[in-house]
């Protein structure tokens, strides 16, 4: 019975090296729900903990939104005190929130949690936190971001590891996650909320998948995911070229404006110039939301044309013109 226990700890093992999550004397939060996921995570950290040398701390966000929320809470506060882990927890009225910033409650709810693991860090002076997600939520997200329309970019899913945050479970299947919770017999709370079809992730695991398996490629999650790791590829390599390039054309920068030579940045692929446009609009403004296809190409036609003195605005915060024989990508206050 224990074989999948070790194959799966393996696994995880080995996806930690392979993606260097975790050093030896890391402390590591753990985002911890009570679902499946965060609870198989928790469990195999807890196996590892002297392997590694770490400090374990549990974080858990109570987002009141569910009848059983705080059965979820007492769940995880009594397994963290039986494994003698550190538990936190955040209570927040998340659906108030909602109402008063009129925003959607996967948003704030997520900003909730992550404003609350960056608490927690600065208590315990923790310097990793790892989340849950697994492959199936990476191929979700891809086929998410194709109906969203987004770019390239968007086909990478969910990376393994940015900055503090680490996904261990982002190699493992969410059969081997149940399968998993069985054999430990960890019983973990089951989220209701991922049954309401309402929500596009929902619609996308509980009918779009599974239709995609049935229908077409029973390893489709597998697929997806080989797409993921091609496109990661290469977007680095893009991302490399796309740096070089900076330095080739970069005539001015500060932290609200960004100057190109207009001639050397003409004489790039097309593609360069729209990621040497997005580059200089997130280094001056420090996001590229908003920004669609149609306005690259409008700033690029806008470029080409070398006219002085022109200039457009894609959204609010941005202004990007041509002056002096540069294009200049500035910070609108």
């Amino acid at each position: 019975m224990l074989r999948l226990y070790y194959m799966l700890k393996d696994k995880i093992r080995e996806t930690i090296a392979k993606f260097n999550m975790i050093n030896n004397g890391d402390s590591v939060i753990v985002a911890v729900s009570g679902g499946p996921d965060s609870m198989t995570l928790l469990s195999v950290l807890i196996d590892l903990k002297e392997e590694y040398n770490l400090k374990l701390y549990a974080a858990h966000v109570n987002h009141g939104i569910r009848e059983n929320a705080q059965i979820d809470e007492n769940y995880v506060k009594d397994f963290c005190n039986k494994n003698g882990i550190e538990c936190f927890i955040k209570v927040a009225d998340v659906v108030k929130m909602a109402n008063e910033e009129k925003r959607g409650l996967e948003e704030v709810g997520r900003k909730v949690r992550y404003s609350f693991f960056e608490e927690v860090m600065k208590n315990t002076g923790a310097n990793k936190v790892a989340i849950a997600h697994n492959l199936n939520d990476k191929a979700e997200t891809v086929i998410m971001n194709i109906l969203r329309g987004s770019g390239v970019s968007g086909l990478r899913g969910i990376e393994p590891k940015r900055g503090v945050y680490i996904r261990p479970l982002i190699e493992v299947q969410r059969e081997e996650i149940e399968r998993y919770c069985e054999e430990k017999e960890l019983n973990p709370r089951h989220d209701e909320s991922n049954d309401d079809n309402s929500y596009t992730r929902n619609r996308i695991r509980n009918i779009v998948i599974p239709y995609l398996k049935k229908e077409f490629n029973p390893n489709i999650v597998e697929v997806l995911n080989r797409l993921a790791e091609i496109v990661k590829e290469e977007e680095n390599y893009m991302e490399k070229q796309t740096a070089q390039a900076f330095e080739e054309v970069l005539e001015t920068q500060c932290d609200e404006k960004i100057e190109y030579n207009v001639r050397k940045f003409n004489a790039k692929e097309a593609i360069i110039q729209k990621k040497l446009i997005l580059l200089g609009i997130n280094k001056t403004v420090g996001t590229i939301q908003g920004i669609e296809k149609i306005n690259l190409e409008d700033i690029i036609k806008l470029c080409n044309n070398n006219i002085g003195n022109k200039y457009l605005t894609p959204n609010k915060s941005v202004r990007i013109g041509i002056e002096n024989k540069r294009i200049y990508i500035m910070k609108q206050n």
